[in-house]
């Protein structure tokens, strides 16, 4: 480390020292009971002497590691129990929550004039308020207050409504009906027409950014084409790009963020996959924008099916060309892992689970799907008719949720599991171990569908299992990859019987959101016609 480097680590210590200031054990909002124990008091790892955490997540020295956070969170939830801190560095702390009761506490906080505010993406929130000629907020994902709440009031009119996503039913299911017929040409053909592919995964994030740009951009990549399939292609570029933000995220947001002061190694990855993904945005836009009014003619005579989210966008007098291009990254962002994951753990869930599960969902695709080969799933059917295939997506996500939590920087001091949490402490929730505990769930490790089924419904606190966030916070686009999930889901198990041919169990990596920490080997063995 250069001088001038180890400069700024001392001064920033420094900072972080002094930004450390005596807590009140008084709150206005909350109750002045002697049993409320102070702030201070809260279990949880601080560091040696006090001076951070971080050490322990540092590679081949630490004994928790940022890929593996549900490990963590299970073992501090083991040691200090429901409510845990943990101080990062000083000065920096982190409340990991288990207790569904005190997760209702934050995310259903509703202070007058407040919104639900998080830290996240900070390296992204500081690459894109360093290009303001592009940007003219750091998009949805980063952003809090007032700002993030005008953009996010103004961007989920187009995929809040269910109307909205309705619409784009019928192109996902003409996609993924044609992308079930190819999967096996991507196996290895067996006796009885059976085949074996050694990784579903890759196809999976295909389909689903073929789909994303189908959708947000009006636009075909044609991503299982030769050229497409190429290392240096347009897709394959954007699925690379996306992951390794993702992948940098974490490291990024936790420690010292020496990355404000001068290009640390992880910022050098996520800005130049930054640098791709905002190229690409901008050109899907300005495509967009060239077209704009032909498209609209086309729309007005009928010969258009439906308005994609950019020219829903683009018509909105609210939205500024460089809110577009922002939530065009945003969706090219996270709108391809993070349902090519779920896609994949309920597959593996399936597969594990057997002919009882599996033929319950067959019936249920069958039903919907009588002629598979002219058959479509409509609208009403999947709102309707896909009960269990529902109820399969959710214990999924109770199982392998997009993320390990749900992240909130408190508005105001509130009292959690006794304990006296001031405003501005950053709270992380773990309900992926909480979703786990015999405490909440019956035979909590099975995958048990019929749980989620009207009949046979458990009852759960609504705290618990939340994929998609809470809130005015949750997913923008929620609706929009449950739909693409589900029909997928119907479409290869309407065709297939599948079994699992990798390791169990299958374990995740905790890269900001959920991924599998193996190939996605499944047989699939066609089913009658």
């Amino acid at each position: 480390m250069n001088l001038n480097r180890r400069k700024v680590l001392v001064r920033l210590i420094g900072q972080q020292f002094e930004r450390r200031c005596p807590l009140s054990s008084e709150s206005k909002d909350g109750p002045s009971s002697g049993s409320i124990k102070p702030f201070d008091d809260i279990p949880g790892p601080r560091g040696p002497l006090g001076l951070g955490n971080i050490f322990q997540y540092l590679p081949g020295i630490g004994r928790y590691s940022f890929d593996a956070l549900h490990r963590s969170g299970e073992d501090k939830f083991k040691r200090y129990g429901a409510i845990v801190r943990e101080t990062m560095v000083p000065g920096q702390d982190i409340v990991w929550l288990y207790d569904p009761a005190d997760i209702a506490t934050v995310l259903d906080d509703r202070t007058p004039g407040v919104y639900p505010s998080r830290r996240s993406h900070t390296a992204l929130e500081k690459y894109r308020k360093d290009r303001p000629n592009v940007y003219r907020t750091a998009g949805l994902l980063p952003t809090n207050g007032l700002e993030w709440w005008k953009i996010r009031s103004e961007l989920q009119k187009g995929l809040s409504a269910p109307q909205n996503v309705r619409n784009f039913l019928p192109p996902t299911d003409r996609i993924t009906k044609d992308f079930v017929s190819r999967l096996k040409h991507l196996g290895n053909a067996e006796p009885a027409g059976s085949f074996l592919i050694e990784d579903l995964m890759p196809a999976i994030s295909r389909l689903n950014l073929e789909l994303i740009c189908l959708l947000a951009f009006d636009v075909r990549l044609d991503s299982f084409s030769a050229e497409q399939m190429e290392p240096n292609s347009l897709a394959t570029r954007l699925m690379e790009s996306a992951e390794v933000t993702n992948s940098a995220i974490l490291p990024t947001d936790q420690g010292f963020q020496l990355w404000r002061y001068f290009e640390t190694p992880a910022y050098r990855r996520l800005r130049k996959a930054q640098q791709f993904m905002e190229k690409t945005a901008v050109e899907l836009v300005s495509q967009k924008l060239l077209y704009f009014d032909e498209d609209q003619q086309r729309l007005a005579s009928g010969e258009h099916g439906s308005k994609s989210l950019m020219e829903e966008y683009l018509r909105n007098p609210n939205l500024e060309l460089n809110d577009i291009i922002g939530m065009a990254a945003d969706l090219l962002l996270a709108g391809v892992h993070t349902t090519s994951y779920t896609t994949a753990f309920a597959l593996y869930h399936l597969a594990l689970a057997g002919p009882k599960v599996q033929g319950r969902l067959y019936e249920e695709a069958k039903a919907m799907l009588p002629d598979l080969r002219d058959g479509r799933i409509g609208a009403a059917a999947l709102g309707s008719e896909a009960s269990y295939c529902r109820a399969v997506l959710k214990e999924t996500f109770r199982l392998n949720p997009i993320s390990i939590g749900v992240g909130r920087i408190l508005n105001r001091d509130q009292v959690l599991s006794g304990y006296r949490v001031p405003r501005g402490t950053v709270i992380v929730t773990q309900n992926m171990i909480s979703c786990r505990q015999s405490t909440y769930f019956r035979d909590p490790e099975q995958f048990l569908p019929d749980r989620w089924m009207r009949e046979t419904k458990e009852h759960v606190s609504p705290h618990l299992v939340l994929p998609f966030g809470h809130g005015m916070r949750s997913c923008i686009a929620r609706r929009l990859a449950e739909q693409s999930i589900l029909v997928l889901l119907l479409r290869i198990i309407r065709s297939y019987e599948i079994e699992w041919s990798g390791s169990v169990p299958m374990d995740v990596m905790t890269k900001l959101i959920n991924q599998p920490d193996q190939p996605i080997r499944i047989r699939f063995k066609p089913r009658q016609a």
